[in-house]
């Protein structure tokens, strides 16, 4: 039973130590309340307040974000439609100096082949001109020749005068 004894008063405090005991926790629970729970509680309501600024700058951020990758969105395919008008323009563009090109080209040849044209004709009648004084130098020395040859003595001189009267006679 002794031992029971010493263990139960080991166990069961006395009434002096539970009232300074219960006067150390009051006293330090009205320090800690004083002292360190008004911060901590400013603590935490300020880290509330932190937490809940950068959940709506998040949130700000996010927006924007959303924002902005719809304004990319539609820039990217204003540049898309900008690229496409100007490939269509530089294509018609391509076409009409191919075209006028190829007008100039005709329109050129046209020219050249008329210059051609009128150059061989320039150049038959200069031939045929020339063709024409040759035969006709030809004729007058053939004839030339023929009188010579005719009128080499003067039997048949007279003979040719006497003939040619009788033809300006019957005219």
């Amino acid at each position: 039973m002794n031992s029971l004894f010493i263990l139960g008063s080991l166990t069961t405090p006395g009434i002096g130590l539970i009232v300074w005991t219960s006067l150390v926790f009051i006293l330090l629970v009205l320090l800690l309340s004083k002292y360190a729970w008004k911060p901590i509680l400013a603590a935490i309501k300020t880290r509330e307040e932190n937490i809940a600024h950068a959940l709506s700058s998040a949130e700000s951020a996010l927006n924007d974000m959303r924002e902005l990758q719809s304004n990319n969105e539609k820039i990217l395919v204003q540049a898309r439609e900008e690229r496409d008008a100007l490939l269509k323009e530089a294509r018609d563009t391509k076409d009409a100096i191919i075209s006028e090109a190829k007008a100039k080209a005709t329109k050129e040849t046209d020219r050249i082949l008329a210059t051609a044209r009128e150059q061989i004709l320039n150049e038959k009648n200069a031939a045929i001109s020339d063709l024409k004084n040759q035969v006709a130098s030809l004729s007058i020395e053939i004839a030339e020749k023929i009188l010579r040859s005719e009128l080499s003595s003067d039997d048949k001189q007279k003979a040719l005068v006497n003939t040619l009267m009788k033809d300006v006679n019957l005219n």
